[in-house]
Order: C-alpha cells, then structure tokens, then sequence
C-alpha cells in the first residue's frame, strides 16, 4: 500500500509536469485535455495527504501536499497575481544581487567608468530623438474611461437571447462579444432589443469552416474602424471593432474562439497563439490598445496560452487575482475550468471580474471592468 500511493503521486506529478511542456509542444493528442485536467487532480494527493496520516507515514503525508502544490502551480496566479515565470524570475534576481552585493566594492570603479559611458551614450541618443519619438513618450490616456465589457460562447446558436440583452442592460455593457452566434440567433436578440442598446456591430462572415458558427462583436459607440477579421487564424473570423480614446489613442475590440482540441490540435494551438498578433499590431501602432474577448479553448496551464499571454496581454482574471472565475460547464458547479478570457494589452488596467450564467448554454458569460 505504501509503495502504490507514492506511484500514485508520481503520476500525478507526472501529469502536472506536461503544463510545463514548450508551447506548440501541447499540440499533441491528448495533451490539450490532459493539461486541462491538472487543476482539477488536488483531490488524489488529497486523498493520499488523508492516508499517510492514518498510517502514521510523514514523508508520504510532505509528498502528498508537495504533489497537491504542484497541481495548483498555475492556478495560484489567480489568488497571488504571481506566475511560475514570475518566481523564477525573482529567484535568478535574488541571487544575481547576493553575487552583486559581494563584488560590489571591487567593482566600485568599473562602475563608475560604465556610469559614464552610459550617460554619454544617453546623450549622444536623445540627440537623434525625432519629434514622433518625444509625442511617443507623451502618449497617455488624458482620459479615465471605464467600460464594462462581456463575452458569451452561444453554443451553436442556442444560447438565451432575452437573457443576453437582460444581462447587458443590467450591467450596463458597452461592450459585448459573442461566439457560435447563428443568423437566426442575431435576429432574435434584435428583437429583444440589443440594437437599441448596442447598435454598432461588426460580424465575422459565417463560413462552412466555423468553428460552432461565428462571432461577433457588438459596441454603444459609433466605431472609426471595423472588420470582418484582425487577424487570421484558422478558426471562425475574428471581428474587431476600433473607436477613439482620445486624439492620440484609439482601442480595438475583438471576438475571438479557437478551435477546440478536438476539430485538430495543430489549429487549435495555432489559433491561441496567433491571437496576439493583435497586441503586435500595438507595438507598430496600427491601434494603440487591444482587448481580445472569447471562448479560448484553454487556461494558463496550456502552455499555448501562456505564449499568447507573452505576446503582450494580461488576463483580466488573472489581474484582478481575487479567485478563479470559472466558465465550463454551466450546469455542473464542479468540476468546471477556464475557458473563456478577456485580454488587453499594456494601458488597461482591470478592476472586477465576474462568470455568470445565461441559459441554453454550455458556457457561463464572463463580464469584466476596465478602465484606460
């Protein structure tokens, strides 16, 4: 019994190492659905946590929580704001100071001289500053907008229109992106009055290939720019929607949904990390922000998202750090995970977060605040 619970430890460990694989390398069957599950496996060290201590085992028992711990690793960022990135970057720092601190005072002269070269550096470099380089350094939001935004997987169509529009007014949502829509299921939400609400809309084209049907993107503010889809991926459309902040800035909003795993793994990995083309497309100023709402197809422990989320996003969940909010399945209270996000690029800050259910659903809709 002894020897079966410490194996039944290293394979869960075992298990919650493939978070830990190279992104792109999760695009493997099963390894989407495996990773998927590693939150959800605390139960089994749990158990064997419970049964060392019957046996009076402590070494088993200080196993077990190590186990426990290691199937939270990527979870904790949502209480903490802290990633497994982030500690290993603080531990390098921290012992790169120690090493620092002790040379500091044979190094004091060398310091010195690289002082000085870097500040003669500096001033050769300010001196070839154009114009457009100094109204980049000045480019702050004059202003302090705060919009509520929401997203919903629709499955196949079928989701509660009347309760989508409650919740938008109830909300007060600028802001509303939709996946799996279907023609008959846009009518029916004009019907229920979210063209009155939101009356500026952008469509993906609703295509063979979808993925569960299209999306779509929906706003109260007369947009400058819209399109069909930001950026290719393969999966349905990705439809944006661009208004201004102010006379410097402008946000885009985007309504995106992955392929899932099992319409291929390749696709489905490619599509997460191809999302942030989007925060690329800050960096060389096409827009200055971009908030990406969605069904994903994956969490922080999907090694795929994790790069997306490099490419220049922050999750709103994951910001906020106040607790999981989980969005699958509806109708189950546990187990669920996190499938769907709201992401925005450097400049938005997140205040609140919150999943809530509509009906005729699989998915529960995310709202988040954010202000710029």
């Amino acid at each position: 019994m002894f020897w079966f619970l410490w194996i039944v430890l290293l394979v869960c460990v075992a298990w919650a190492a493939l978070a830990a694989v190279p992104a792109g390398a999760d695009a493997h069957m099963p390894l989407p659905y495996l990773i998927a599950l590693v939150p959800l496996l605390w139960p089994v060290p749990l158990a064997v946590a419970v049964a060392a201590i019957v046996m009076h085992e402590w070494g088993l028992m200080c196993g077990a929580v190590a186990a426990g711990l290691v199937t939270q690793l990527y979870g904790a960022a949502y209480w903490t704001n802290y990633s497994p990135e982030d500690l290993s970057a603080s531990i390098v720092a921290a012992f790169a100071k120690t090493a620092s601190s002790r040379s500091g005072e044979n190094s004091s002269a060398a310091t010195s001289r690289d002082a000085r070269r870097e500040t003669l550096r500096e001033t050769t470099d300010t001196s070839n500053e154009t114009a457009e380089d100094v109204l980049a350094q000045q480019r702050t939001p004059s202003s302090n907008a705060t919009l509520t935004v929401m997203t919903l997987n629709c499955r196949y169509g079928r989701a509660n229109a009347k309760e989508i529009v409650g919740a938008v007014l109830a909300r007060n949502v600028s802001v509303l992106a939709l996946q799996e829509l279907t023609p008959e299921l846009v009518d029916d939400l004009n019907r229920n009055g979210l063209d009155a609400l939101l009356p500026y809309r952008q469509l993906g084209d609703n295509k063979e290939s979808d993925n569960g049907g299209f999306n779509g993107i929906w706003i109260r503010v007369e947009p400058q720019a819209s399109q069909a889809s930001a950026v290719a991926i393969p999966a349905a459309d990705v439809p944006s929607i661009t208004i201004p902040v102010d006379s410097l800035h402008d946000i885009t909003f985007a309504s995106a949904h992955p392929k899932s795993p099992m319409r291929g793994t390749h696709d489905w990995s490619a599509g997460i990390i191809g999302l942030g083309e989007l925060a690329d497309a800050t960096k060389r100023h096409d827009h200055d922000f971009a908030v990406v709402l969605g069904d994903l197809n994956s969490s922080p422990y999907h090694p795929s998202f994790r790069k997306l989320l490099a490419a220049g996003f922050t999750d709103a969940n994951l910001s906020v750090a106040q607790g999981p909010r989980y969005t699958f399945p509806r109708w189950t209270r546990w187990p669920r995970l996190i499938l769907d996000h709201v992401l925005a690029t450097p400049g938005i800050r997140f205040t609140s977060v919150e999943s809530f259910e509509i009906a005729d659903t699989d998915h529960l809709a995310l709202s988040a605040t954010l202000s710029i």
